[in-house]
């Protein structure tokens, strides 16, 4: 028996997908394509096939020279036209959608302790700021496969989804998957105080700000 077409409603949630794992890493027994696929009662075969349908659309997949699958839906250039750009869009109705399939509120997948927000507009704010910035992290650290980019520090409770462009001066790109760095604490506070930088071709620059200190052994191991 056929299966039904896809729903926009799934289509988004395999849109979050999309921009949770990188696309050479996108297969029918990836851990996420499961996990996801199960939540929206498709097969991982299926999902991964719509994933591969997003990555025609990409311009950065492109650049790289791939072209993803050839034979994606309207609905899948629908879904990509509304949201690809708009991330905060994307993060925050994804993530609603992602629960509602799971018959849950959005605050229980995410592990917020909602009894520490107040109650009202004020309350949904900082539910869906959390909300936004777990979408965040989880894109940016599964694009790093859940290492530091510069120690391949694999502990998660110590890396940091870190802005390229910083979140107070480009609130267009805050959320923007392509706008992160994974990076273990220590370094991440370097990154944003201008102490290392990353070049466009993956080079690392140290600041001579470290020289200073190069009687000090831990300097120059991390450094």
């Amino acid at each position: 028996m056929a299966r039904e077409n896809w729903t926009i409603e799934e289509t988004i949630i395999a849109f979050n997908v999309y921009c949770k794992i990188p696309f050479k890493n996108s297969s029918k027994t990836n851990p996420t394509i499961i996990k996801y696929a199960n939540i929206i009662g498709r097969s991982p075969s299926a999902l991964n096939m719509k994933i591969g349908n997003f990555g025609r659309l990409d311009p950065e997949l492109k650049k790289q020279g791939i072209i993803g699958l050839g034979n994606g839906s309207k609905l899948d250039e629908i879904v990509w036209n509304k949201f690809n750009g708009n991330w905060e869009k994307l993060a925050y109705e994804s993530e609603l959608l992602i629960a509602e399939f799971q018959n849950k509120k959005v605050e229980e997948i995410i592990d917020i302790d909602v009894f520490e927000f107040p109650i009202g507009t004020e309350r949904e704010t900082i539910i869906k700021q959390r909300v936004n910035q777990n979408f965040f992290r989880s894109t940016i650290l599964s694009s790093y496969n859940i290492k530091c980019c510069i120690t391949g520090l694999s502990i998660s409770d110590f890396l940091v989804a870190s802005h390229i462009k910083p979140w107070k001066v480009d609130e267009l790109n805050r959320l923007n998957p392509h706008n992160g760095l994974c990076l273990n604490s220590i370094h991440d506070k370097a990154f944003d105080k201008g102490f290392i930088t990353i070049t466009p071709d993956y080079k690392i620059k140290v600041s001579k700000y470290f020289d200073d200190y190069k009687k000090d052994k831990a300097v120059p191991n991390s450094f």
